[in-house]
């Protein structure tokens, strides 16, 4: 199932035509996607036998994201080892884990204002939960996970590095700073749901890529490890990490710049674009 949302309802996705959850379910489940993803079993089961001729065409700049008002916004730092090298670190021993404020998730396609500084891109596969839960084993991790997206931890390196100890959290939640989409796609959807290709380019240039695979802490550990401590809510994100190829570590040091346009691409899921100003 690939599931998003349009004018903030909760929509099942097919191509460019979507369902409304709300509407065609009777009022069974929710137009609110954390109120159904609460629900995540049985909504799936639904979708399953949904009749999606009756889906309604769409255009995707009309896509929000899939997850539009989460209350916890996780990421983790360093979790891919080139990434970790080029940033001047050991890879880490535990996730590093920091927060995006919730107020900077936005959908697929946007228009950024950059703040003064030195913002930079950070392409991640983002993780919304469905169910959710606390004390979460790894064996049943992926029981908790919704669905997989594409996501820009976007970065002001000067607000996030300023400071001891630093602001990441800060500076990393600027309004904009958080995009997610095209839509979540459930982990069943995947030939292997822990090896998924992903790349992004900054106008003509790939600036960074990898696969999944390559993270030092996966998905399910992730989601075991962070709920050992905080209950995951349903519509929660975990922005996992990101590759090497950001701007700060480069030679000399490479920094987003008005009118330039970022595309995101995750494959299985589709792309995000983010232009600034």
């Amino acid at each position: 199932m690939r599931f998003g949302t349009l004018a903030g309802r909760l929509v099942v996705v097919d191509g460019d035509r979507a369902l409304d959850v709300e509407k065609h379910s009777g009022g069974r489940f929710s137009a609110d996607a954390n109120t159904t993803l609460a629900h995540f079993a049985e909504f799936s089961a639904w979708a399953a036998g949904a009749d999606l001729a009756e889906a309604e065409p769409f255009t995707e700049a009309e896509l929000g994201a899939p997850s539009p008002r989460p209350r916890q916004v996780f990421a983790v730092a360093l979790n891919y080892r080139p990434h970790a090298a080029e940033a001047g670190f050991q890879p880490p021993d535990e996730p590093l884990l920091f927060t995006k404020f919730p107020s900077c998730v936005t959908g697929p396609i946007t228009e950024v204002t950059l703040p003064p500084g030195k913002p930079d891109w950070e392409i991640e596969v983002v993780a919304v939960i469905g169910t959710g839960g606390h004390r979460i084993p790894r064996e049943r991790a992926w029981d908790a996970v919704a669905g997989l997206t594409v996501g820009q931890d976007l970065s002001e390196r000067a607000v996030q590095l300023q400071g001891k100890p630093a602001q990441f959290s800060l500076g990393k939640s600027f309004p904009g700073f958080g995009p997610t989409g095209p839509v979540a796609v459930t982990p069943d959807e995947f030939e292997d749901r822990d090896d998924l290709g992903f790349e992004c380019f900054l106008g003509d240039e790939r600036v960074q890529y990898g696969r999944t695979s390559e993270m030092i802490f996966p998905v399910d550990d992730l989601v075991a490890r962070i709920s050992a401590v905080c209950p995951l809510l349903p519509g929660d994100l975990i922005f996992t990490g990101t590759p090497a190829g950001v701007g700060n570590r480069r030679e000399p040091p490479r920094y987003l710049q008005p009118g330039e346009l970022l595309v995101s691409r995750v494959d299985g899921i589709g792309e995000i674009r983010q232009r600034f100003h």
